[in-house]
C-alpha cells in the first residue's frame, strides 16, 4: 500500500489513481482545504485531517505502508505571507511527522512534491539542481526546510526524493482558487468575471509542466532503483512562457476580447524562472510528452466543458 497525501488535490489525486490503475493499493490523508472529495479515487482509502497533526499521522499505523508520496500542503505563496504558521505546519511539519512514521515503520521510499519556488530570483538561467536557493516566500522556505529534512532523514535509511514542480497545469485543476495555478486564475477570470487581474507585470514567465507528465515524474521516482539516497530534480519543460503571450494565446482560443487589469505583485512574487530538465532526463528517463500550445487547448477544452 502506498500513502499519497493531497488525494483530494489536483496533483495527488492523478498520481493516486496512476499507483491505482498500476496494482497498488492506496491511501491518503487530505484536510479538502483546496481539494474537493470527489477528485479521491474509489479505491484510495480517504483519512480526512491535515498531515501537520501527529493524531491524524498515527491513524495511518493500522496500514501496511511500504511507500509514501507527498503532495499534500498549503501550495500558494501569496496564502503563505497571509498565514505563516499554517504554510510551516502544512508544508514543513506534515513533512516532519511523515519522515517520523517512515523511520518507525521501516518505510525505505519517499517522495516528496516541491517547488521550483525554492530558487527564488536568479539571473542565470535555465536553473539546475546545483542552482543556488534563495526562496522569496514563506512557501518556498517551508519546501526548502523539508527537502533538507528528507536529505538527513536519507542518511537513517529512507530512500528520499524531492520533485521541483515549475507551473503544473491542465485539466482538473482547481479554477475556484484564485490565489494558486498561474494559468488556471487568467482562465477562470475570463470565463467567469468581465475582466483579467494580472498581480505583476505582463513580461513575466514561468516554465509550465502539463498534469500527464508531472505523474510521469512522481512514478518514474518512485520505482527508481538506481540510487539510494536523496536526488532532487526539476519537472519542468525547459521553455518560457511570457504571462502577456500566454494571456493572448488563452483569449484567441476562447474568442474572447476581455480587458486585462495590471496590478501590483503579491508579497514573494518571482518575475521570470525557467528551468532544466537534464538531470531527470538523463538519470530517469522522464521527458516532458505536451508542448504548452497544444495543453493550452486540452484545458481549455476541458474548462469550457466543465463550466
Amino acid at each position: 500500500m502506498i500513502l499519497v497525501t493531497g488525494a483530494a488535490g489536483f496533483i495527488g489525486s492523478k498520481v493516486a489513481d496512476k499507483f491505482n490503475k498500476l496494482g497498488f493499493d492506496t491511501i491518503t490523508i487530505d484536510n479538502l482545504s483546496t481539494g474537493f472529495i470527489d477528485n479521491i479515487p474509489n479505491k484510495t482509502i480517504f483519512i480526512n485531517g491535515n498531515c501537520g497533526a501527529k493524531d491524524i499521522v498515527n491513524q495511518l499505523r493500522k496500514y501496511p505502508i511500504e511507500g509514501i508520496v507527498h503532495i499534500a500542503g498549503q501550495s500558494s505563496g501569496e496564502v503563505s505571507f497571509e498565514d505563516p504558521e499554517y504554510d510551516l505546519v502544512a508544508n514543513t511539519l506534515s513533512t516532519l511527522h511523515l519522515l517520523n512514521f517512515a523511520l518507525e515503520r521501516d518505510i525505505k521510499k519517499f517522495v516528496f512534491a516541491s517547488t521550483m519556488s525554492v530558487y527564488g530570483e536568479i539571473d542565470i538561467l535555465p536553473v539546475t539542481e546545483d542552482t543556488l536557493t534563495f526562496p522569496k516566500s514563506f512557501y518556498a522556505c517551508g519546501k526548502l526546510a523539508s527537502e533538507n529534512y528528507l536529505r538527513i532523514y536519507s542518511k537513517l535509511g529512507i530512500e528520499t526524493t524531492s520533485l521541483r514542480l515549475f507551473n503544473v497545469y491542465g485539466p482538473g485543476q482547481n479554477m475556484d482558487n484564485l490565489k494558486q495555478g498561474m494559468l488556471s486564475i487568467f482562465l477562470a477570470q475570463a470565463l467567469k468575471g468581465d475582466k483579467i487581474i494580472v498581480k505583476g507585470s505582463g513580461k513575466r514567465f514561468r516554465d509550465f509542466v502539463y498534469i500527464d507528465d508531472v505523474v510521469d515524474a512522481f512514478i518514474l521516482s518512485y520505482f527508481n532503483k538506481d540510487y539510494k539516497g536523496y536526488e532532487s530534480y526539476n519537472v519542468c519543460n525547459e521553455s518560457p512562457v511570457y504571462v502577456e503571450s500566454m494571456i493572448s494565446d488563452m483569449l484567441k482560443i476562447l474568442n474572447k476580447s476581455t480587458p486585462i487589469e495590471f496590478g501590483e505583485n503579491t508579497p514573494g512574487d518571482q518575475f521570470g524562472i525557467f528551468g532544466s530538465n537534464r538531470k531527470i532526463s538523463n538519470e530517469l528517463g522522464w521527458m516532458p510528452k505536451m508542448n504548452f500550445e497544444k495543453g493550452l487547448k486540452e484545458m481549455i477544452k476541458w474548462a469550457l466543458i466543465k463550466r
